[in-house]
């Protein structure tokens, strides 16, 4: 491994023991452990941990059984479709949009696991990782960092270099990657690829812009949940945000969102994975300007992100709530409608402000619901 990157990139897996170690003397470690395992013994953890090779035998043996646990516990079933990334020659690097801190990511490799297919390499804010022990885990489960909070030149740096390690992982070390298609969460679900996440990816590799993005194998993802855990935490902070200038969740507000999208009822999951889009990008002109290549494939990217949403009942009811009428009445029954709305009652009750603006905190739960509607709807009219 290139020691270029030997600070942000997941572990190689001789330096896994000696990790495992001081992992298992760290308390804030253990607590986590201990809370996550309540059934088995500390020490039988460690042990299970320190039997692991590999990365992939961590997430096999330790991660991969909490999933199933979680999938069967906090949704009504997992469904996935990634006949399009079946050339196991290839690794992929996977675009999604971005609905949970961590079970975006952790749900893929569940996918991926169940298919037999190697895991990810998940891109990770360094902001999450708000305890050592957090960046060592993460790292253990395959994750590289991204930095944020730096100056434009610090993240100029950081940007070229962690597109070097993508390229490296897709094309050297044939490990697939999955990224966010924007920094942080789109809260009102309104999914959008951001330029600057394509353009970090074209740092790297070599020849034009296009042969860069072409090179990492990128397939748009549409990941889909039913219900989102956290839409009365994202209303809550959309009022903190309106009311209070300057406004920024805590740490501990991190903490919080984790908490409540790991073990929240998310309903029927959805995991659609496109087919890689370098054939497109190959089409493209080879003279086009570069502002106008990049407006293009996120357009593209969102195109085919939309129209692949698995939309449920209360999506449909949200939009026409909002819209005042039932033109789309068809999508859902009765019973479907009264589910849903007494179901965004129930999170409506639990955003604790001093001042809740009911209205607002509604329209904004409606919106997180209703937008994946109509950006499925625009895009399969431009099909």
């Amino acid at each position: 491994m290139n020691d270029e990157f030997s600070d942000i990139r997941p572990y190689n897996d001789d330096e896994l023991p000696a990790i495992y170690d001081e992992l298992i003397l760290d308390e804030g470690f253990k607590n986590a452990v201990t809370t996550v395992y309540k059934d088995i013994p500390y020490e039988n953890v460690c042990a299970m941990m320190k039997s692991c090779k590999s990365s992939y035998e961590f997430q096999k043996k330790l991660v991969y059984p909490l999933l199933v646990n979680l999938v069967n516990a906090a949704s009504d079933g997992f469904h996935s479709d990634f006949s399009n990334t079946s050339d196991e020659s290839k690794a992929y690097t996977f675009v999604s949009n971005h609905r949970d801190i961590v079970l975006d990511s952790a749900l893929l490799d569940y996918a991926l696991v169940k298919e037999g297919k190697n895991t990810v390499e998940i891109a990770i804010g360094d902001n999450l990782l708000i305890y050592p022990w957090i960046k060592k885990l993460v790292r253990v489960n395959k994750s590289f960092i991204v930095q944020r909070s730096l100056t434009m030149r610090e993240m100029l740096i950081a940007s070229a270099k962690m597109s070097r390690y993508m390229h490296y992982a897709i094309n050297d070390k044939k490990s697939p990657i999955w990224i966010a298609q924007r920094e942080g969460r789109a809260k009102d679900s309104n999914d959008t690829t951001q330029e600057s996440v394509l353009k970090m990816m074209a740092l790297g590799g070599e020849g034009s812009v296009k042969e860069r993005l072409a090179s990492l194998n990128i397939v748009p993802l549409t990941i889909s949940y039913e219900y989102d855990p956290c839409d009365y935490l994202k209303a809550k902070e959309f009022q903190l945000k309106r009311d209070i200038e300057g406004f920024k969740k805590s740490k501990a507000d991190d903490l919080i969102n984790m908490q409540t999208g790991i073990f929240g009822y998310k309903g029927r999951i959805d995991y659609k994975a496109d087919k890689p889009v370098n054939e497109w990008i190959n089409q493209l002109p080879d003279d086009m300007p570069k502002a106008d290549f990049f407006k293009e494939v996120c357009l593209h990217m969102d195109k085919v992100i939309h129209s692949n949403y698995a939309l449920y009942p209360g999506n449909y009811v949200a939009a026409d709530l909002l819209e005042g009428n039932d033109s789309r009445s068809d999508k859902y029954t009765e019973q479907e409608k009264e589910k849903f709305l007494k179901y965004l009652d129930g999170q409506a009750k639990k955003i604790d402000l001093e001042n809740p603006d009911h209205e607002f905190l509604r329209k904004k739960m409606l919106e997180m619901y209703a937008n994946p509607v109509y950006n499925n709807e625009k895009a399969l009219s431009a099909s």
